[in-house]
């Protein structure tokens, strides 16, 4: 063979080789794979103030809530209907939380502590892996509205932005968009990733509703730093920012690896597809009347028919449910619906 020949012959070879190479590569991971596997999922708004009311609301009675919460049961519950993955809320404006934080209680100086003695995340993390199921957890972008020393402590100012509002072709309060609370929630937020870490599969974010004034920026606190502040102790760990009820559904940043998705009406979303840009399509929406309320408000074939125009388009769906008490169960003419809901989603033999 001439050396010419054997050099194109090598140089064919070679090639033919990095084909075959990557060829033989997976496709690109992305954060939601299982999520889009999973298809639908069931989202619960447990905490101080929908388990307790009134007066009862207290550090005593609330712990005593959480210790009564019986994650087998729900569990049994969400594998009887085929449900993929359940989102717990961590706590919200009452300033009462599911799972002990130290930093938070570092840096709000409240004692006793209305954080939960028992890491209810953990526990239930635990019960669902055993069925397969997945545990994704809720927190606001902001710090309780309703617990004026912790605003305090944490610098909070709700409501601080209007909302798209542009002056001069920048964000309206750009000067002044809460720094010192963005690291200080950040560490909160570490905290439990850190603690958690390959239990929680993902975060719903609420609250984002001012993102070009708080987060849009080259330098952190922003967009990058919330989204690492939750993957710190998962990678993999996805994560959407609620920009509140918008339809069309978008996605608010590159950072985001699902849309959050939230949505009074689900009888008009319309599903793209798999992606809103690089995100996938996910939307949130309850069951009931409103939030965390009873009684269902659609029949069954309504339920079983919103979601199938989502997921059979690749997208993802959740329902919103409210808990029967303080056990966390779901209530049985919920549950009802769910299961028609898993009936559905079945693979046709």
């Amino acid at each position: 063979m001439k050396p010419f020949c054997r050099t194109l012959c090598l140089l064919l070879s070679l090639q033919m080789a990095v084909i075959a190479a990557a060829a033989a590569e997976p496709a690109p991971h992305h954060r939601t794979d299982w999520l889009k596997e999973a298809k639908w999922g069931v989202f619960m708004h447990y905490m101080g103030d929908t388990v307790l009311k009134g007066d009862q609301l207290t550090i005593e009675n609330w712990n005593k809530a959480v210790d009564s919460f019986d994650v087998n049961g729900l569990a049994d519950q969400l594998a009887s209907m085929g449900a993929g993955y359940f989102v717990l809320t961590l706590g919200q404006n009452s300033g009462f939380y599911c799972s002990p934080n130290k930093t938070y209680d570092k840096l709000t100086g409240i004692t006793p502590s209305k954080c939960a003695r028992r890491d209810l995340v953990s526990d239930l993390s635990e019960a669902l892996r055993a069925k397969g199921i997945r545990l994704m957890v809720y927190l606001p972008s902001g710090a309780p509205d309703r617990d004026r020393e912790a605003m305090k402590a944490l610098e909070w100012k709700p409501g601080q932005f209007p909302l798209w509002t542009y002056v001069n072709g920048k964000p309206k309060g750009q000067d002044d968009r809460l720094e010192a609370f963005q690291k200080k929630w950040e560490s909160v937020i570490g905290e439990w990733s850190k603690r958690w870490s390959v239990r929680v599969s993902g975060w719903w974010f609420d609250g984002c509703y001012y993102p070009d004034a708080m987060y849009r920026h080259s330098e952190a606190p922003n967009f990058a730093s919330f989204a690492a502040a939750a993957r710190a102790g998962n990678p993999d760990s996805a994560v959407a920012f609620n920009p509140g009820v918008l339809d069309p559904i978008i996605t608010l940043t590159p950072e985001e690896d699902y849309t959050a998705g939230e949505i009074n009406d689900p009888g008009k979303v319309m599903c793209p597809g798999r992606w809103v840009t690089k995100a996938q399509f996910h939307m949130l929406s309850f069951l009931g009347p409103t939030w965390c309320q009873k009684p269902p408000r659609f029949n069954t074939d309504q339920v079983v028919a919103f979601t199938r125009a989502i997921t059979d388009k690749e997208g993802a769906v959740t329902w919103d449910v409210p808990p029967a008490g303080v056990n966390g169960h779901i209530p049985d003419d919920f549950l009802a619906q769910l299961k028609a809901i898993g009936e559905s989603a079945k693979p046709k033999k």
